[in-house]
């Protein structure tokens, strides 16, 4: 313990990221304490939490109609899927099994029935693993933001994360589909797929070198297609990011690529039980695309986009124009570093615009944690710069602002 608990792995900067994770995950134990009290905030917890518990029981296998709950009369109406997301033939079209069984795992500890009457326990049993991935998901923001962009940039990145009430309400589960899960596996997939390319210039056998590496790839791609079909976007993304990063290694690139692949595949194989005719059932009833190019055409959407952006992050109304500007007058600032969030933050706010419905909400969440990490990025630009204390000062007064506001919203929750 004394070789880990150094300065060097944890010192002032960690100890400052763990508060306003534990700020972070107070905020989701507060509104998840009305969530379970409340069964209108999502009163699909009971099927989705059903349905997991019926394949952990070994009968059948989730969100497929051999799911093994239909004569559970307390999910009935909905055949064991999430009602809003029940597809042709009794799939569920958008999730794997993944999605119910992270879900139900630690009801397994709930030994009585299942009733919307006891809600107020099991509850928070189902909300676990979310609120878990929410911490997870900004400790891994906090991570690159701090190797990326210094400390400074680093809090304020991940202080834009801990406030937003998208994050929150995802992690509770308030009002809002548990997509966090989706969110990390995007994000992880993209930054590993970056880091992989960095250590291809290392003077090793880079394919064995990086088998901890391709795991955690095919563990990310994993998590983030089995918890959203649509992003199997991330497939050539994370190619395209180790084609154009190792340019000079391109066969390695391609077999890290494919392995990790392969392993995601055998990842979400496994979540069906090694069923492999449930599995092969499942991705042709999945909705990979649901590409809408009216949808791009329509003012409202766009309406709607900014709408649910400043529901999510007030902060990002103000600091994303800020950046832009930053990013565009200013030649420092365009590197990959910054480059690299912008553009995939703008393609998956794009792909939500294209998908009007279900898949294109997730997409709109998942673009945040690289908006935050733009917004970082111009920042630590300026910190660097002679206006240091003008951009310290609007920092630090933005995010007081934003934190104020979301805690008396907060706090409205109490009385509403």
């Amino acid at each position: 313990m004394g070789i880990f608990f150094t300065r060097a792995r944890f010192g002032k900067p960690q100890l400052v990221a763990g508060l306003l994770l534990l700020i972070f995950l107070v905020q989701c134990i507060w509104l998840s304490a009305y969530a379970v009290r409340n069964r209108q905030a999502d009163p699909d917890d009971l099927a989705r939490i059903n349905s997991g518990l019926q394949q952990w029981k070994g009968v059948g296998v989730a969100g497929t109609p051999a799911h093994g709950s239909r004569n559970n009369p307390a999910i009935e109406d909905t055949n064991g899927l999430d009602s809003a997301l029940a597809g042709r033939d009794g799939y569920d079209i958008h999730h794997s099994p993944l999605y119910y069984l992270l879900a139900s795992a630690p009801v397994l500890l709930w030994t009585a029935a299942l009733t919307p009457e006891s809600r107020i326990s099991w509850g928070w049993l189902g909300r676990l693993p979310f609120l878990l991935v929410g911490l997870l998901m900004g400790a891994s923001l906090w991570y690159v933001a701090h190797r990326l962009y210094g400390n400074t940039a680093g809090y304020v990145v991940l202080a834009l994360y801990c406030f937003s009430p998208g994050m929150i309400r995802s992690s509770a589960i308030w009002y809002e589909r548990p997509e966090i899960i989706a969110v990390w596996g995007a994000f992880g997939s993209v930054f590993t797929a970056i880091a992989v390319a960095h250590t291809l210039y290392a003077p090793r056998e880079v394919v064995l070198w990086n088998w901890r590496r391709i795991v955690l790839l095919g563990l990310s791609l994993a998590l983030a297609i089995g918890s959203q079909f649509s992003l199997i976007v991330l497939v050539p993304m994370v190619l395209g990011l180790l084609l154009y990063l190792a340019p000079e290694r391109r066969r390695a690139s391609v077999v890290i690529w494919a392995a990790a692949c392969v392993l995601a595949a055998l990842m979400l194989l496994a979540v069906y039980s090694f069923d492999v005719t449930a599995f092969r059932n499942g991705m042709m009833h999945a909705q990979w695309w649901a590409f809408s190019g009216r949808a791009l055409l329509m003012s409202g959407d766009y309406r709607q986009l900014l709408s649910q952006m400043s529901e999510r992050s007030l902060a990002l109304d103000l600091a994303i124009p800020a950046a832009l500007i930053g990013f565009f007058v200013w030649p420092r600032a365009r590197y990959f570093g910054n480059t690299a969030p912008l553009l995939i933050g703008i393609l998956f706010l794009a792909l939500g615009l294209a998908m009007p419905h279900y898949p294109g909400l997730g997409f709109r969440l998942v673009a945040m944690p690289f908006l935050f990490l733009f917004t970082g990025g111009i920042l630590s630009e300026a910190l660097d710069s002679q206006h240091r204390i003008l951009a310290q000062s609007m920092a630090w007064g933005l995010l007081a602002a934003y934190a104020v506001w979301n805690l008396m919203e907060l706090a409205r929750v109490a009385v509403s």
